[in-house]
């Protein structure tokens, strides 16, 4: 049983989804602190409010509503992505990229299947 688990987690799927998990956490703060302390507080300052959960809020009938707060959810999420986007798929799709420039270039292809039937039907004239 011991050596089973040993066998799993020794894989390199799950090592690699185990690093993969790390960085991603340790990437989330930055990107975390990033929107917190510097993008959120923009766009607040653009409203004129200290924090953007405090824009556009009101109350109807006792309900309290807030803008704010759904914007806020919007800008981090946009930062989020964006961040992600641009450090970690653009990279990768580059990095795909250049590798299928690298790779050699295979034999050339033979005859297609019009060109062999061709053949076949002039050696069956002859």
């Amino acid at each position: 049983m011991l050596t089973g688990f040993k066998n799993f987690v020794m894989r390199g799927n799950v090592v690699d989804l185990a690093v993969a998990v790390v960085i991603g956490a340790a990437f989330g703060a930055v990107v975390t602190a990033l929107v917190n302390g510097l993008i959120t507080p923009i766009v607040a300052a653009v409203f004129g409010e200290a924090s953007l959960t405090g824009v556009g809020n009101f109350t109807i009938n006792g309900a309290q509503f807030s803008v704010g707060l759904v914007l806020d959810a919007i800008v981090r999420f946009l930062a989020i992505a964006a961040a992600v986007y641009f450090a970690v798929v653009m990279p990768l799709n580059r990095l795909a990229e250049r590798s299928k420039k690298d790779e050699p270039v295979g034999e050339p292809a033979g005859p297609t299947e019009i060109q062999l039937l061709a053949e076949i039907r002039d050696s069956l004239k002859k």
